[in-house]
């Protein structure tokens, strides 16, 4: 139990230093979960995360929804009287979750994360059809969106083919530098 609370702490040192957020300058106020628009749906409240950052938690932190259901809003940073960046703070978590290995092969917001970073990497800007597909293959359910996605198509609000853009080389160029540097792309 000592090795895990000391790997613990030393993984919450790592994510200070990485992301250059402390979460002890947090003093539990709340106002990151009261304004956030999707504590809703997370099996941690913004708050709590910092708390359990705070006692050394950083295993459940890493392996919960609560990281990817973070829209990067970051309403929560706006309102800490503390100027506590807490969506920074998630960026680093999804950021440490990828190199830990501590993302679930059916986290379906994981999933979304890759096939978003792989859609940027590859068209340089957001390709929805090419989203809405490899997220739904990446859940199992193929034709989730189909009743939503086929009138949107009809009426050309989504484009059939991905958009073609200047300076894709350019970004490609960003995303290796990113890898190279130490960071963590959508596979």
């Amino acid at each position: 139990m000592v090795e895990t609370v000391i790997s613990e702490e030393a993984g919450v040192t790592e994510l200070v230093r990485q992301s250059g957020v402390n979460p002890n300058h947090c003093y539990q106020c709340g106002k990151c979960s009261g304004g956030c628009p999707l504590s809703f749906a997370m099996d941690y409240s913004p708050s709590m995360v910092m708390r359990m950052l705070q006692v050394g938690m950083l295993a459940q932190v890493l392996s919960s929804k609560t990281i990817w259901l973070c829209a990067s809003c970051e309403t929560c940073s706006t309102r800490c009287p503390q100027d506590v960046d807490v969506a920074g703070l998630m960026d680093a978590l999804r950021i440490m979750a990828w190199r830990k290995g501590s993302v679930d092969r059916d986290n379906r917001q994981a999933a979304f994360h890759r096939a978003f970073l792989h859609s940027l990497k590859s068209h340089g800007r957001l390709y929805e059809l090419g989203l809405a597909l490899t997220g739904n293959a990446a859940s199992g359910k193929v034709t989730k969106d189909l009743d939503i996605g086929l009138p949107l198509l009809i009426k050309r609000k989504i484009k059939l083919l991905p958009p073609r853009i200047k300076g894709r080389r350019q970004i490609k160029l960003i995303f290796t530098r990113t890898l190279e540097s130490g960071g963590k792309q959508g596979e």
